[in-house]
């Protein structure tokens, strides 16, 4: 559709109407190329990855026949053991302390690692994206393994892991929101003569402080659903009785784990969107 504009007959302003033209679609050969060749490669994909639309089709059956035949009824009784709840203390208490220390490293390294604001773009800057990147680049749970071939089991590894997990995540959302920041109140801060921390301190942190709480909430809800898992690859926590079922075909008792899992992670979230539009509020 095209706007012509045309005046009305006593005068006055212009009234725009519309001038009928044919649809094109789509606008150019480059256009339709690019989705022909999307839709040729998903074909081919689910050709080559043997993708059977009958088998997807029964995938709902299959599922509930296998939860009825081997995890039901759960042992729920597993809940209430000691050993089993000083496993959910650990796990808790490794996501806290992953996402503390995580976010007390990611904060000065978002400052590094925006380019608006960095202290140093030759060098601060390149180090706050490469460290940022580089925690980001590698999923937690290869993180836990390694820390885990080097320090041995236990919490200590997964607590790391979690550290650098929290690190990558929340650093690269940090960042964006200093970048996104007004620059007004930065240079009123520096035209009083200011250093870089004083200028971070006065004139970025007030712009950023509800922000970074929300990217510190979402953080650790985060960081608890995966500590949950962690100690699958020997971390400690429920995830080491969550493997040792698995390994010993207890289904009913995996059964159970999943469950207090759910549970704990819907307590996770209910807690940390509460906490959420508390701060949405404080802005």
């Amino acid at each position: 559709m095209q706007y012509m504009a045309t005046h009305r007959p006593g005068g006055g302003q212009p009234v725009e109407r519309r001038k009928w033209s044919r649809f094109r679609y789509p606008d150019t050969l480059i256009s339709f190329g690019v989705q022909l060749g999307v839709l040729v490669f998903l074909g081919v994909s689910l050709v080559y990855m043997d993708v059977r639309l009958e088998r997807l089709l029964e995938f709902g059956q299959r599922f509930v026949a296998l939860i009825a035949d081997r995890y039901y009824p759960p042992e729920l009784s597993l809940l209430s053991e000691a050993r089993y709840l000083q496993a959910i203390l650990d796990t808790m208490q490794m996501a806290y302390l992953g996402t503390l220390f995580g976010l007390l490293l990611a904060a000065p390294l978002a400052w590094f690692a925006s380019f608006n604001m960095t202290p140093n773009r030759r060098f601060l800057y390149p180090f706050g994206r490469l460290a940022i990147m580089g925690c980001r680049a590698v999923h937690e749970m290869i993180w836990t393994i390694l820390l885990v071939s080097i320090l041995g089991f236990g919490m200590l590894a997964g607590a790391l892991a979690l550290t650098l997990f929290c690190i990558g995540f929340a650093g690269k959302l940090m960042s964006e929101e200093i970048e996104a920041i007004d620059k007004g109140q930065v240079e009123a801060i520096r035209a009083t003569g200011a250093n870089e921390l004083q200028v971070f301190a006065y004139a970025v942190l007030p712009q950023v402080r509800v922000a970074w709480t929300g990217i510190a909430i979402y953080t650790w809800d985060v960081a608890f659903r995966a500590a949950t898992v962690v100690g699958f690859f020997g971390a400690g926590g429920m995830g080491w009785y969550l493997q040792r079922y698995v390994q010993q075909l207890e289904s009913q008792r995996v059964a159970a784990v999943l469950i207090s899992i759910v549970l704990l992670v819907t307590v996770s979230e209910v807690v940390s969107a509460w906490a959420r539009a508390r701060v949405a509020q404080a802005k």
